[in-house]
């Protein structure tokens, strides 16, 4: 059992941020952040593979995802911090184990920020032929670097509107889409239940793949515990936006889903090549619905650039608070630490450059190193509320705002879920890589963190 002093984080940490995020602001970024790119580009390979399917596939991994949230917000309202899970980790388990959650997680934002920039600029440049993408990548760079550096209510107002138009877009995408299979939409035709006979149209080993596509799909949803700690009410805002994950998660994107592959054939090729929300919008006829699809992938893109590069710079903060990485990544003007703003950016801007320059290996390596760390997070998340949750029942039981359902039956469930998931991965050849490089990172940060806290524990 590791000390609950040694190198763990007070009951109050990031005392130099600012406290600039209002309660709106965290209810929107908890409902627009549930709303990622993924969800809108991602989703299709995984219809393509599981066809209807792909239903079964995002309630699955959505449930695995709520207990997950419902974790790591119980941890957060009791302990709220910027470090979230990294900081819950190193208070449950040790140092090495704070170290090895954060940085992996940093890398995975920081890679994700120049993924999504990439995304936004082949959007934009569609739109403006012959203007070149890495410079919209730098244009979307240097905006989002410039609100998050000026004060953490630009990051909340920026990230307020993204997701007010997300969740606008996907609101009345699910309305026109119900109104059409219930056949009251003007000019269409219900199509019942025509395309959904094969209902595992390529087996056990499409359903696999599916699960595997949406289970990535719903990255993002930890935004909401780092920002909690900058809000007004940090125990408030956590709990609240734990506690309606479970509807959001059901509506936007299992309902989402179960819209698409209604009104859609499964094997259309529009659902890869267009997207499944375009595609489902040229199902019923209506025009321009390609390109107003495409503006709201952009908004997603954009929100999901702001939203990391905000996340990748409070993780550095905390880490470095807590004597885990270079003291100049902790330097806090105005309530915000611009460096580790900064140090975000560029290193997803480099990320944008290794993909002109190195294509073909040094790119794809990167990739395969951050495809897994998602899963690490999470495992990280579970072990962590298994050991903090008995330590304040008996130390301090009125910090426990939001409680884990069923402890610990349910967390032993996600615990075995989440191995479930490294199981397949294993067996799938494209994801058996990413298995092993993000494997290969995180055993890396381990023995650095690790060799790290003996080190200072002789001191």
């Amino acid at each position: 059992m590791p000390s609950t002093t040694t190198g763990t984080p007070p009951s109050t940490d990031d005392a130099a941020l600012s406290h600039g995020l209002k309660q709106r602001h965290l209810s929107m970024i908890a409902l627009g952040g549930v709303i990622g790119a993924g969800l809108f580009v991602g989703s299709g390979a995984g219809i393509a593979a599981a066809g209807p399917s792909i239903v079964v596939a995002y309630a699955l991994s959505g449930v695995l995802v709520m207990l997950v949230m419902r974790m790591l917000g119980e941890m957060s309202a009791a302990y709220p911090s910027s470090g979230s899970f990294s900081a819950h980790a190193e208070r449950a388990i040790g140092p090495w184990a704070g170290f090895t959650a954060g940085w992996s997680f940093w890398v995975l934002l920081c890679t994700a920020v120049g993924l999504e920039g990439i995304g936004a600029a082949k959007i934009v440049s569609g739109w403006l032929p012959g203007t070149p993408e890495w410079a919209w990548v730098a244009l979307f760079m240097v905006v989002f670097c410039g609100t998050n550096l000026a004060a953490v209510k630009n990051f909340g107002e920026f990230e307020f509107w993204f997701a007010a138009l997300k969740v606008g877009a996907i609101t009345l995408f699910l309305v026109l889409g119900v109104l059409a299979i219930l056949g009251i939409l003007p000019g269409t035709d219900s199509p019942g239940a025509s395309h959904l006979t094969d209902f595992m149209p390529n087996g056990g080993e499409g359903l696999v793949i599916g699960l595997l596509a949406s289970v990535f799909a719903y990255g993002g949803l930890e935004t909401v515990t780092i920002a909690a700690a900058e809000s007004e009410n940090p125990v408030k805002g956590v709990a609240s936006a734990v506690r309606t994950a479970m509807w959001r998660i059901a509506l936007f994107y299992v309902g989402s889903m179960a819209v698409i592959v209604t009104l859609v054939p499964w094997d259309s090729k529009a659902v890869v090549e267009k997207g499944p929300y375009v595609a489902a919008l040229d199902e019923l006829g209506i025009p321009g619905a390609g390109q107003l699809m495409n503006v709201v992938v952009l908004v997603a893109l954009l929100s999901a650039m702001n939203a990391n590069i905000y996340g990748a710079s409070r993780i550095a903060y905390s880490l470095v608070e807590r004597g885990q990485g270079p003291k100049v990544l902790g330097r806090v003007s105005g309530g915000v630490p611009r460096i580790a703003v900064l140090a975000s950016s560029v290193f997803g801007f480099l990320c944008v450059l290794l993909s002109y320059w190195r294509p073909n290996d040094v790119f794809p390596w990167l990739l395969n190193m951050i495809g897994a760390v998602i899963l690490v997070v999470w495992i990280f998340i579970a072990v962590s509320q298994l050991r903090l949750r008995r330590r304040l029942e008996r130390e301090a039981p009125d910090k426990l705002a939001v409680r884990m359902w069923a402890f610990p039956w349910l967390t032993w469930v996600a615990l075995a879920g989440m191995a479930a998931v490294f199981v397949l991965m294993a067996r799938e050849p494209d994801t058996r890589v990413q298995l092993y490089s993000t494997g290969g990172m995180v055993l890396v940060l381990a023995a650095v963190g690790y060799t790290w806290q003996k080190a200072r524990a002789k001191q």
